[in-house]
């Protein structure tokens, strides 16, 4: 038996989100008083507290962040579930890619190229997202297909093809200690401020919060701080600014990537030919995308 129906999952993940009955009423286009009635029924049902209330304080009980983290996925799924309902019988459906600002490694063009040389090619829309929501985007069915960097993205929920490996590099300042150096490991950077990017629970950084590459380019270069990305992401860079290759970090891994449970022929396609772009040799680390089918990309992140 389903002890929760859908508007009332959306109802509690409205008030986990903004942790205050008000704003969640007004998110949610309802009053307060029937709100507060609707959180109370849920939790008489399951038999746990999910919120601990005061006059002043509204905060979420292990109940209520299990129920949060898992209540959130199962939104997406119905979400995902109705537009694949819907697009399954709309042959005229365009087919949608997410990616962040100019984080194709140089590869889009190519792949679109290609995929307009298919029969059953259709129109592609490209989607621009935040620093950190791409999976949100193919999990809920906003997009079909997104270009995703590992191992910044998470891929919980997704099937995925690796397009293209490269080094990272650490962004600094032309008179920086390390800007004459050949390369640079981890531990050089102790010490350093590194950014926190917007929108990504977590982070290590201690410095000032930014929402892209460009605002990151720009603290950097008044020595507010430095960066290590993949090299595609910031070449070419400003001047003013040098990227030293950082020895022993991880590659970074540009994926294609999709809904597991998203199996029509349509995305078939469009994978397939983004298989056949060669990708760029500069500062690659030995990526291999050869003979990839939809059903494989498994391997560890």
């Amino acid at each position: 038996m389903v002890e929760l129906e859908t508007r009332e999952l959306e109802y509690f993940v409205a008030v986990a989100d903004e942790l205050h009955f008000g704003r969640a009423a007004a998110r949610l286009s309802i009053a307060q008083p029937a709100l507060s009635k609707a959180i109370r029924r849920i939790e008489t049902r399951l038999g746990v507290p999910l919120f601990l209330r005061s006059s002043r304080h509204v905060e979420l009980t292990p109940a209520g962040e299990a129920l949060q983290e898992h209540g959130r996925h199962a939104l997406n799924a119905v979400a995902a579930a109705v537009r694949s309902a819907r697009r399954a019988v709309d042959t005229e459906a365009h087919l949608r890619l997410v990616l962040k600002p100019g984080g194709d490694a140089g590869l889009l063009s190519g792949i679109l190229a290609e995929y307009a040389h298919q029969p059953d090619a259709r129109r592609v829309d490209i989607l621009f997202s935040g620093p950190a929501d791409r999976t949100d985007f193919l999990l809920d069915g906003r997009a079909d297909v997104g270009l995703l960097y590992v191992p910044f993205d998470d891929l919980d929920g997704l099937d995925h093809e690796t397009l293209h490996a490269e080094e990272r590099v650490a962004i600094v300042p032309t008179a920086h200690r390390l800007a004459g150096l050949a390369s640079v490991r981890m531990a050089d950077l102790e010490g350093e401020t590194l950014p926190r990017w917007k929108g990504v629970p977590g982070g290590d950084g201690t410095g000032p919060e930014v929402a892209d590459v460009v605002q990151l380019l720009q603290m950097i270069k008044v020595s507010r701080m430095i960066g290590v990305l993949p090299r595609s992401l910031v070449e070419p860079l400003p001047p003013g600014l040098v990227g030293v290759p950082v020895s022993d970090a991880p590659p970074s891994r540009l994926v294609l990537a999709w809904n597991e449970q998203d199996r029509r022929p349509l995305l078939a396609s469009f994978v397939a030919a983004a298989l056949r772009v060669p990708p760029r040799m500069a500062g690659m680390v030995g990526a291999d995308a050869s003979g990839a089918t939809l059903t494989s990309g498994q391997e560890g992140v």
